[in-house]
């Protein structure tokens, strides 16, 4: 089978990002012929030289075309239309796949995607990363109301095209079928996490690391993620500073954003806060292996609280208990598996007091990181999340014989 793959923001475990399609794409590569038409926008943030840009096999159609989280709506515009149109023009142009398969976001993607299949006569699946026009929408980015409402129709009028839709979470399903479209044309597939890279990690390379930084005897609190307006970063900065008079607690924060100019500012003046750099995928288990809590960090929003953040299956896989700010499917999950705590988004005094609360409890600690590790290992693996992946382009593709 020839499967192609319309997705703009592609990048490798050189990169700080969460890199489920690179598993993926290495996983189908091995099974079908799998030509991938993105953009060059994450080669920029790369930090290390230790991937191949693609996995080994995987025909590579790429644009040069700027892109950073940084960017403002014009010249993510920009940057949407253009991978757009150079998306029309090579999904023409490569080889016939049996199989279209388009990832938002931004939503223009999948609309390509759309338009190609339609073209050349193939089916395609949709997956939803994240719920658009949701997301820029209820953040303020899109204000015109008629705006709104073209997006809105847009995005019911992909669901019902495709012929297939892959949400990432439950809440995200439950947003899908409630446009109209049937359960049976949605299959949820878990962002999921690198279960090979969480046993990579060795006790050594942790305790090098907490010497590295110096955090021997510390507590550490990680919030391994971006620092951007959705993320609920300044709630993060008032519970360190109520935490502030604990000396056994640090908060370690890797990553950047929005934020960051606020945060370093911070950091010089409270003694424990941490900041570090980006960091490459295996890198950041050896982080999370390190730290006694995580958080996973969003403003209370009803569409993030549907989202699928790759901190919380890494932090799980690593035997890591977590703090979720969401009173979404994050909360159910870890309430329902007992490997973590809810605490509000916006209330920086209840998320010091979790934080307070769980950190002097080491046998919760303990225990929750055991549970979190163990539903890890049943749903979170992304080589099983990979393989049901390939069951569904599959069978969109016989279908459409």
């Amino acid at each position: 089978m020839h499967i192609a793959i319309f997705n703009q923001h592609h990048h490798n475990p050189d990169c700080p990002a969460t890199c489920r399609h690179y598993t993926f794409l290495e996983y189908l590569a091995k099974r079908h012929k799998v030509s991938l038409v993105t953009s060059s926008g994450w080669k920029q943030l790369r930090i290390t030289d230790n991937y191949s840009w693609v996995p080994e096999g995987v025909e590579l159609y790429e644009q040069v075309v700027p892109y950073s989280n940084k960017m403002g709506i014009g010249r993510r515009l920009v940057s949407y239309g253009g991978f757009a149109a150079y998306s029309l023009t090579k999904g023409l142009a490569i080889p016939k796949p049996d199989v279209i398969w388009g990832v938002s976001t931004p939503l223009s993607t999948p609309w390509m995607a759309d338009r190609v299949a339609k073209l050349r006569g193939v089916p395609w699946v949709f997956e939803v990363q994240d719920l658009w026009p949701s997301f820029p929408i209820e953040m303020g980015a899109v204000k015109k109301e008629w705006l709104q409402r073209r997006l809105y129709q847009l995005e019911n009028k992909l669901y019902r095209s495709a012929s297939h839709i892959v949400p990432l979470s439950p809440d995200m399903e439950s947003y899908v079928a409630a446009q109209g479209i049937t359960h049976d044309k949605i299959t949820t597939i878990l962002n999921g996490t690198d279960l090979e890279m969480v046993d990579a990690v060795t006790p050594e390379q942790v305790e090098a690391l907490r010497r590295q930084y110096k955090l021997q005897g510390k507590q550490v609190v990680l919030y391994a993620g971006t620092y951007g307006r959705a993320n609920n970063i300044p709630t993060i900065m008032q519970a360190a500073e109520a935490l502030a008079d604990h000396p056994n607690i640090t908060f370690v924060l890797a990553g950047g954003g929005y934020y960051e100019e606020e945060l370093q500012k911070l950091a010089k003046r409270l003694p424990n806060l941490r900041l570090l750099p980006p960091q490459p995928r295996p890198e950041v288990f050896k982080l999370f292996k390190l730290a006694a809590l995580s958080l996973v960090s969003f403003n209370d929003l009803p569409v993030l609280a549907s989202n699928s953040p790759a901190k919380l299956y890494d932090s799980l896989a690593c035997s890591t208990p977590v703090i979720v700010t969401n009173p979404g499917w994050t909360k159910s999950l870890v309430e329902q598996h007992g490997c973590g705590r809810y605490s509000p988004a916006g209330q920086p005094t209840a998320l010091a007091e979790t934080i307070r609360q769980l950190l002097a409890s080491p046998e919760e600690l303990k225990e929750a990181g055991l549970r979190g590790a163990a539903v890890a290992r049943e749903q979170f693996d992304r080589q099983l999340l990979a393989r049901q992946m390939e069951d569904v382009l599959l069978k969109v593709a016989a279908k459409a014989k």
